[in-house]
């Protein structure tokens, strides 16, 4: 008979269609407990939940049987990347790759052997796909409930949990951290990792009102609730059948619009204009920088004699940050630059990816921006265009040593 105290659990079941959660020991024997059923909304498509802790493991499996793998934070584990390489993928590139992954028409044979790959990279643990909020919202929106389920099981599948901490809360941090350097207070930095398995990284607590706490368990417990919780719910959501609607018109692009022909219609040169530009970028991040300043204990009078050079060179000396103010610069320096919906949302996610990623795939009206925006700051993300094309980068950045030393970003 086995020694109770050796035994463990080795596998948690939620399972929807038995009503039932299964706790299943070392030792093979069961517990099964009812499952409130209004865990799962109407408009759910996932079947069960299966979770082993003892590899840090959780597998969704859907109503129609396709099957999610996520990788789960481990409480003070640190960097889990492991020397993994970081792709970012925009958007399009997501709908490009599942179309190529499910064999579709609309994918070419060179997409579908770079799909291919990736997905033997990532089943390999040598690279990481992150996905984003950005990428939560833009396919949750999709009209067609099919293809929405085909886009976001991609996104999933390819990406298993690992997820890119919300660019708003990146830039928050990078200011804090800023500030403190200039304090020389390293001791009060942030350091939260910005590609990460984090519960709850997707979204900064600035989006949301704060919810009640999770339920008190004994000590380690806690944070692997939260860890299952968070990756629960984002599988949970991804996938859902019903749409979100988009939100309402923030009035940026009509605001970005006008400062752009302003500034086409001035007789000045270029360096006076990206003065302008700063000035800009700094009225709309005046909460964030008063916010983190006083985050960081900067007294007031010492943040009001750093002054426009001093908040400039904050901004200018952070990754995600200063290549978005790059990319500001770019767009609004280039006479007749046409601004559209979604750019605010493209250059916030892809300077913030660039900024911590390996690698970035994305369309050609952010790519330009975004390359010079890295020669600018000496960032080496290599920045592309077509799938295929970075696929065989990667497998090159893949077979090469690396430097004895170097740290992977």
């Amino acid at each position: 008979m086995a020694n109770e105290s050796t035994l463990s659990i080795k596998l948690i079941t939620m399972d929807r269609a038995a009503a039932c959660t299964v706790f299943t020991r070392s030792d093979g024997k069961e517990a099964r407990f009812p499952l409130d059923t209004s865990m799962f909304e109407d408009t759910s498509v996932v079947a069960r939940l299966d979770f082993t802790p003892a590899y840090g493991a959780l597998l969704a499996t859907t109503l129609t049987g396709d099957q999610v793998l996520f990788e789960l934070p481990l409480e003070g584990a640190g960097d889990q990347l492991g020397g993994r390489l970081v792709v970012y993928l925009d958007q399009n590139q997501w709908s490009l790759l599942s179309n190529a992954d499910r064999g579709s028409a609309k994918s070419s044979e060179a997409d579908r052997a770079a799909a291919r790959k990736l997905r033997e990279w990532v089943d390999q643990r040598r690279i990481v796909l992150p996905a984003s909020a950005g990428h939560y919202f833009e396919t949750s929106k999709r009209f067609s409930t099919e293809k929405r389920y085909a886009l976001g099981l991609t996104i999933l599948q390819y990406s298993r949990g690992w997820q890119m901490r919300d660019p708003l809360q990146v830039r928050r941090n990078e200011l804090h951290d800023a500030f403190s350097h200039r304090m020389n207070r390293c001791a009060s930095l942030r350091s939260a990792p910005v590609i990460t398995l984090d519960p709850d990284a997707l979204f900064s607590p600035t989006r949301r009102t704060t919810p009640d706490g999770p339920p008190r368990f004994q000590s380690g417990f806690t944070f692997q609730y939260e860890a299952l919780l968070a990756a629960s719910v984002s599988i949970d959501s991804m996938l859902d059948t019903q749409q979100v609607e988009p939100g309402p018109d923030t009035g940026w692009t009509a605001l970005s619009q006008r400062f752009s022909d302003w500034l086409d219609g001035l007789e000045q040169d270029a360096q006076q204009k990206r003065r302008a530009i700063d000035i800009h970028l700094l009225k709309d991040l005046q909460e964030e920088l008063a916010e983190e300043a006083a985050a960081a204990d900067v007294p007031k009078e010492l943040f009001g004699e750093w002054g426009f050079k001093g908040l400039v060179r904050a901004i200018g000396g952070s990754r995600a940050l200063g290549l978005f103010r790059e990319m500001l610069h770019s767009r609004h320096l280039n006479k007749g630059t046409k601004w559209r919906p979604n750019d605010l949302t493209d250059m916030v996610y892809l300077s913030c990816a660039a900024g911590y990623a390996d690698f970035v795939i994305c369309e050609k009206h952010m790519r330009d921006p975004l390359q010079h925006g890295l020669k600018r700051t000496g960032l080496s993300t290599q920045i592309y265009r077509h799938l295929a094309v970075a696929v065989e980068a990667i497998e090159a950045a893949l077979e090469t040593p690396p430097v004895p030393g170097e740290t992977v970003s």
